[in-house]
């Protein structure tokens, strides 16, 4: 079992705020991407980022989108599509569409419409 699945995901949160801001990105648009890949409302998310509930609970509530899938590329020196735990997967998926957003990558091509 990875670490990051015990991991309380409002410790991860911030830093994902931090890097697209950085970036020039806002929140706001975070919080849109996340809750596109999740199915969460905003104040589902909201209310799981104040629980403190870990990667594992916030994904075992998730709705994934059923686009999820067509996310595609290398993260952490793997290829998303090609990860066999589905757990890790759906982690690696949010990541990658953070590092999109971050990037500058236009909305429209995150959220794969």
């Amino acid at each position: 079992m990875h670490k990051i699945y015990s991991m309380a995901f409002s410790r991860v949160y911030p830093l994902y705020i931090a890097k697209v801001e950085r970036k020039g990105r806002t929140q706001a648009e975070l919080d849109q991407v996340i809750c596109w890949l999740t199915g969460f409302s905003a104040d589902e998310l909201r209310a799981l980022i104040d629980s403190d509930a870990t990667f594992t609970e916030f994904f075992d509530r998730a709705r994934m989108n059923e686009n999820a899938g067509l996310i595609t590329g290398v993260i952490c020196g793997m290829r998303v599509e090609e990860i066999e735990d589905p757990l890790m997967q759906k982690i690696r998926y949010m990541d990658k569409i953070v590092d999109e957003l971050a990037k500058g990558r236009a909305m429209e091509k995150i959220l794969r419409k």
